[in-house]
Parts: C-alpha cells; structure tokens; sequence
C-alpha cells in the first residue's frame, strides 16, 4: 500500500510502506515520467538516498507497457536503485496504432514484426543511458538492464550494444532469435557484464533450452570470473509464475543487481 502525498514539478511523491525484501525503514518514492532520447520512460527512486544513483532499465513483456512493471520498478526503487522503466519499441506511449491486427498471427507471422522492435528498442538505449546521464540522476558507472520476456530478449541483445552496461537480469526471455543479429551467436561479446538469467522449466511460450544452452556457451568465456554467470530454472515454472515463484525470481534478480551494481 502506498499513499500519495503531493506533487511537484515533474514527479510524484510516495510514501513507501515497506520494502518487500530488506525490511528497511519506508522512504517516499519519487515517480518522475519524461523522455529519455526517443523512449517515454517512468524514473522511480527514494527521495533521501544522495545522488547520482545505481541505475536499472526495466523492459516489459510484448503488449505490455512501463505501467504494468510498476510492482517491480518500485522493488528495485526500494532496493536504492533508480529504476527506469522504458516503453519499448511499439508499445505504451507508441504503440501501434494497429497493434492487435498485427499481433493477431501464428508465432511464425509475428516474429518478425517482434523482432524489428526489439532491434529496434536495443538501438535505443545507448541514447536512453546518455539521457540519464544528463539528468545527474544515474551513476554513469553502475549501469543495469532488467527484462521480462520481450524485456528479456531486449536484455540479450543491449549487453552487445551497450558496453556501460555491467550487470543484468533476463527473466523467461531467450538469447537466441529467428532474426539476424541474434545474440546467441556472440557468447564472446558478453563477459564481463555480470548475468543472471531466469526461466521457467514448464514455460511453452519461451520455452528454456535456448536460456539454458546459451548458458553453457558463455561458460568457457567467464572462466576467470565464473561467480558472474548464472542460470536459474524454476522446478515446474510456467511463463506466467505463480506469486510464489514470481517473488522468487525477484527476490533473485534484485540479489543479483545489488550484488554487482552495488547500492546505498
């Protein structure tokens, strides 16, 4: 629960009733929508933490948008990150205006219009990140990406894009697309960014063989620093998690992002 106490000239200020995963005292939550380079983007942080802060970009899942990750933008938040959820490509504030005809297809019919967005997100961030940089908000040093499916597959394929990038958590996404370009094919471009990701054992809409496979990849090229890969599979896990194993992977993620980006 979150009770809202006023507003001030480009955010919104929150009090936080607890924190989920550390226990720690409340502090009011400052959400701040604005554009970073060309993606509409929703920054939550706690007000008294000094800045500029650890900082992670949060991706959504395919017709979803940054309002539907609220739950975990204020996590993070919570956790003393600055958490930047972004519309991808397409979706939330852009959103096709013929969204729902296009997706209408078979898998076979859509991935390629998906794909073309999450290329086309990917190309973003570089320009996102220096828009952060500017606001004197994020640590230019203690970058971080997060992503849910679609956010995911966006996840991969930023670590090859974006070298300020230094830690990153893949949830029920995959690195290897039907696209050229896929991240799948460079393992050696991913050391040494720290990454964890997460699937779901049961998961048929992203199934984890390409996740667990594309782990095994990488492990020849984290040899000297093995403590900065991770694969994660949920026992009996669909795509869409029970509470319980959602707040696990969460639980995991934020360890994860803490651990590598450091927080205050």
């Amino acid at each position: 629960m979150r009770e809202e106490e006023d507003t001030v000239p480009g955010a919104v200020r929150l009090r936080a009733i607890g924190c989920a995963f550390d226990k720690i005292p409340a502090m009011a939550l400052l959400f701040d929508r604005r554009r970073l380079g060309p993606a509409p983007a929703l920054l939550v942080r706690e007000e008294e933490l000094p800045l500029p802060l650890p900082t992670v970009l949060v991706f959504h899942g395919l017709s979803a948008d940054k309002e539907v990750q609220r739950k975990e933008l204020v996590t993070l938040a919570e956790a003393g990150f600055l958490a930047v959820g972004i519309d991808a490509a397409g979706h939330g504030e852009r959103r096709l205006p013929d969204f729902e005809e296009r997706f209408a297809g078979s898998r076979e019919e859509i991935e390629p219009l998906l794909f073309s967005l999450v290329t086309e997100t990917v190309a973003e961030v570089p320009a996102i990140l220096d828009a952060l940089v500017e606001t004197g908000l994020a640590d230019p040093e203690r970058f971080g990406i997060f992503g849910i499916s679609m956010g995911a597959h966006i996840t991969y394929g930023a670590i090859l894009a974006e070298p300020r990038l230094r830690a990153a958590a893949a949830l029920v996404g995959s690195p290897e697309w039907r696209h050229p370009g896929s991240p799948h094919q460079r393992p050696q471009g991913f050391f040494p960014v720290a990454l964890l990701s997460i699937t779901g054992e049961k998961d048929v809409n992203v199934p984890p063989a390409s996740a667990r496979a594309f782990h095994r990849a990488l492990e020849p090229h984290y040899r000297t620093a093995p403590e900065r890969l991770r694969y994660l599979e949920i026992p009996g896990a669909p795509h869409l998690m029970s509470a319980e194993d959602w707040e696990t992977a969460m639980r995991e993620a934020v360890d994860w992002l803490r651990r590598f980006l450091g927080a205050p």
